[in-house]
């Protein structure tokens, strides 16, 4: 089969599927910013049913929803989740990163808890060797920059503090947010992409965001669906009603 060929059963199929709409590019605004801004004020007033339509679709895809009422609460709920899980090696972001420190409070429940450096790494050794820690971690602590109503999806810059490895490694991810992540859909997410990268980067950012969408999936040639392979096999989101991050 040539290329032309190939190409053309596809455009064929393609006209068969139900369901296709226009696609269109969405015009990058000029002082991304600014609209971010605007937009997050908006976000404040309806953030409820953000938030419900977010617990809905994260759900619905494979994770685990908790709602708590502070951010020490937030520690109580990951331990259960960690009990739960039996995990007892937990890694966490730098507190700055995470906007609380919750390394104590974990502690104090017996838990093992390892906080990550808060200043860049150097490369070679120092970083593999993070990172092989992370690994034998059983259960990974992080917070979000944005939960992504529409999909159910957190979003993670890496950065200083706040290795991607933190989300990745571990069986087991529990993120930590508040009202301040949520925005309804992935254009709004866009602008607050185009928000970071206007203008000289912030020191402490890393060069990946990581989209998390439920636990990892994959499936073979047979289509034998297997959780964990590729990621964490489970995904919770613990969303602390009282505000916690600056």
């Amino acid at each position: 089969m040539t290329r032309q060929e190939f190409l053309a059963r596809i455009r064929s199929e393609v006209r068969r599927s139900p369901g296709r709409f226009a696609a269109s590019v969405s015009e990058r605004p000029a002082r991304p910013g600014l609209v971010a801004e605007t937009l997050r004020r908006e976000l404040s007033e309806r953030w409820p049913e953000t938030l419900e339509r977010f617990r809905r679709e994260f759900e619905r895809v494979g994770g685990a929803f908790h709602r708590v009422a502070t951010i020490d609460d937030a520690a109580g709920e990951v331990r259960r989740i960690a009990a739960a899980h039996g995990a007892r090696r937990i890694v966490t972001w730098h507190p700055e990163a995470l906007g609380a420190d919750l390394g104590s409070a974990l502690a104090a429940g017996g838990l093992a808890v390892e906080a990550m450096p808060p200043g860049a790494l150097g490369a070679g050794g120092e970083r593999s060797a993070l990172r092989a820690r992370i690994a034998e971690g059983d259960l990974g602590v992080t917070g979000a920059d944005l939960a992504i109503a529409e999909t159910g999806t957190l979003v993670l810059v890496s950065g200083a503090g706040r290795p991607r490895s933190t989300a990745l490694l571990p069986p087991c991810h529990v993120a930590v947010l508040d009202r301040g992540a949520l925005v309804e859909s992935l254009q709004q997410a866009g602008i607050f992409l185009e928000a970071w990268h206007d203008g000289e980067p912030a020191a402490w950012r890393g060069a990946a965001i990581h989209f998390v969408t439920g636990p990892s999936r994959t499936a073979d040639i047979e289509l034998t669906l297997t959780r964990g392979v590729h990621g964490p096999r489970d995904v919770h989101a613990v969303f602390v009603e009282t505000p916690f991050r600056g």
